[in-house]
């Protein structure tokens, strides 16, 4: 069991928890995953990234969005209580290394996976600058711990809200147009802001690496639910990445892909009962 030690509501849709895991808190890198399960012997395996990790007090941090009914259930839990089920660290862990000027492009929840990344970029002696997107202010998270990292710090909402009003695509195609050029990206988002993003960075030859969120239930590629598509060959997220050259994934099939189960994740959201309020 690994226990709840801290939680915070960072939106109305999204929460920060603090969970005992200390194996996982020692072992884990940046870019990797964690795969949770809420109910003992049955339901849905989710795949969420470890935001951060206290290898002294053994604990990790995820950051998630209540999308469906296991994340609404697991928004339910408070502190004290406990998760069945937590595997990881999974995936291959980001490549860091001193390249020279790294962008790095978050797009709402997919800030949360790109704190670590950013983190590490940083210790390693780049510089880096920081786009963060979302729809509006409220859906801004991390701003602070972010803002700690980036050499720049760029923010853009859809309405305009908080920092600019404009797509993430418009800084980052700025940014490329610059002499020098970055000299990488790393893009983590929803799978439509990623695929946009790439096609941004593709004209100027910048390198780009984005992260896949796909449908998991081992993390050992032996069922096959997170397979992609990338520069023509099949790939399995939970164990080739979850980070790819976006330039060479499939972004049409992966979206298709991940649509198979919308009506019945809908189904489950509808089934969810709100607890705010009640006492």
């Amino acid at each position: 069991m690994y226990k709840i030690v801290s939680k915070k509501q960072l939106s109305a849709e999204v929460f920060r928890m603090e969970l005992e895991a200390p194996l996982i808190a020692r072992e884990r890198k940046p870019g990797q995953f964690i795969i949770l399960q809420i109910d003992n012997d049955v339901g849905e395996r989710i795949p969420l990234t470890i935001a951060d990790a206290d290898p002294e007090k053994g604990t990790i941090t995820i950051i998630f969005q209540t999308v469906g009914r296991t994340t609404h259930v697991l928004a339910d839990k408070q502190v004290g209580d406990s998760v069945p089920a937590l595997l990881g660290p999974l995936g291959q862990p980001t490549h860091i290394a001193k390249v020279g000027h790294v962008v790095c492009v978050g797009g709402g929840i997919g800030v949360a996976p790109m704190h670590p990344i950013a983190q590490a970029m940083k210790a390693a002696g780049n510089k880096v600058t920081i786009i963060m997107g979302a729809r509006n202010k409220s859906l801004l998270v991390m701003e602070e711990e972010m803002r700690k990292i980036a050499d720049e710090l760029i923010i853009v909402t859809d309405d305009g809200s908080a920092g600019r009003k404009a797509l993430v695509t418009v800084p980052l195609k700025e940014l490329c147009e610059q002499t020098p050029k970055p000299d990488m990206a790393v893009i983590i988002g929803p799978p439509i802001m990623m695929k946009f993003g790439a096609e941004t960075t593709r004209p100027y030859g910048v390198p780009t690496v984005v992260s896949l969120n796909t449908i998991m239930i081992d993390g050992t590629g032996m069922c096959g639910g997170c397979r992609v598509t990338v520069g023509g060959k099949t790939k399995f997220v939970c164990v080739d990445g979850p980070e790819f050259d976006g330039h060479l994934v499939d972004f049409d099939n992966m979206m298709k892909r991940l649509r198979a189960y919308k009506t019945r994740e809908d189904a489950d959201h509808n089934d969810h009962h709100c607890k705010i309020g009640l006492t």
